[in-house]
C-alpha cells in the first residue's frame, strides 16, 4: 500500500512539473509572438529583421538586397566550414568512426568530454548556448568568446513537434546552478523558434544566480546603411550604444 502511495505521489509530482513547464513554454510563446509577423505567402512567422515591410512578405518570399547578400555570405561560410572540418582530425581518415558527442556540452569531438570543455584556458564562468554544433563551430572560427558551450540540439518548435523534452534544456539548467557559472549567453537565431527558446530558457533560469544575456542585433561589421532592410536598421537603432 505504501509503495502504491509513493508511486502516486511521484506521478503527481511529475504532472505538476510538466504543467509548470507547459505554462512556461506558453508564457514564452505569448511574449515573443507580438514581435513577429506572418508572411501572407508562405504563412511562416518572421521577425522584423527577416520581414520585407515594403512587400508585406518575409525575405524568403520577397528577398531584398540585404537578404540576398546575407544568404550569399552564409553559403560561403558554410562552404568554408566544410572545407575546414574536412582537414581536421575529427572528420579525416579512419578517425571519423571515433567521433563522439561530448557528454558535457554536446559538441562533436574525438574525446569525451571534448577539447573545449577540458581546455584549462576556457572561462568556466561563461556558458554560450547554441542551437546546434554548426553554430558552435561558427563562434569558434570567429574567436569571439573564451567561455564554454552548451548545444541544445535544436530550438523549440511546437508546430514541428519539438518540445523541451527533445532538447538538452534540463542539462543546461543544471549547469547554470553550478556556483562557478555567472553568465549564460543565449546565442540563438533571431527567428520565432529561436527567440521562443530564449524566452523559455530565461524563465527557467530565474532561480539560478546567473546573468542571462543574448547576442546583439543590428548593423553588421562592414555593412552600409543604404543596403540594410528596415528591420535591421530598427533593431540597430534600438540597441545603440555610447561611442
Amino acid at each position: 500500500m505504501f509503495g502504491r502511495a509513493s508511486n502516486l505521489a511521484d506521478r503527481a509530482k511529475d504532472m505538476t512539473d510538466r504543467g509548470a513547464r507547459d505554462e512556461a513554454l506558453k508564457k514564452a510563446a505569448n511574449e515573443i509572438m507580438p514581435l513577429f509577423t506572418r508572411c501572407a505567402r508562405c504563412n511562416k512567422w518572421a521577425d522584423e529583421t527577416c520581414f520585407n515591410t515594403a512587400r508585406g512578405l518575409c525575405v524568403s518570399c520577397a528577398p531584398n538586397l540585404a537578404a540576398e547578400m546575407e544568404a550569399e555570405r552564409a553559403s560561403v561560410e558554410l562552404s568554408q566550414m566544410r572545407q575546414t572540418m574536412a582537414g581536421e582530425t575529427v572528420f579525416s581518415g579512419d578517425t571519423s568512426a571515433r567521433a563522439t558527442v561530448c557528454k558535457t556540452c554536446g559538441n562533436i569531438d574525438t574525446q569525451n568530454p571534448c577539447t573545449v570543455c577540458t581546455d584549462p584556458r576556457r572561462d568556466g564562468s561563461i556558458i554560450v548556448v547554441v542551437a546546434d554544433v554548426a553554430d558552435l563551430w561558427a563562434l569558434e572560427r570567429a574567436h569571439v568568446t573564451s567561455g564554454r558551450y552548451h548545444v541544445l540540439g535544436a530550438t523549440l518548435s511546437p508546430l514541428d513537434g519539438v518540445g523541451p523534452q527533445d532538447l538538452t534544456i534540463d542539462a543546461l539548467v543544471k549547469r547554470a546552478h553550478d556556483p562557478q557559472v555567472t553568465e549564460i549567453i543565449l546565442a540563438l537565431n533571431a527567428t520565432v523558434d529561436g527567440q521562443t527558446t530564449a524566452h523559455y530558457i530565461t524563465d527557467l533560469l530565474q532561480e539560478a544566480n546567473v546573468k542571462v544575456t543574448r547576442l546583439a542585433h543590428g548593423v553588421p561589421v562592414g555593412g552600409e546603411l543604404d543596403y540594410l532592410d528596415e528591420g535591421t536598421l530598427s533593431a540597430a537603432m534600438r540597441q545603440r550604444t555610447l561611442f
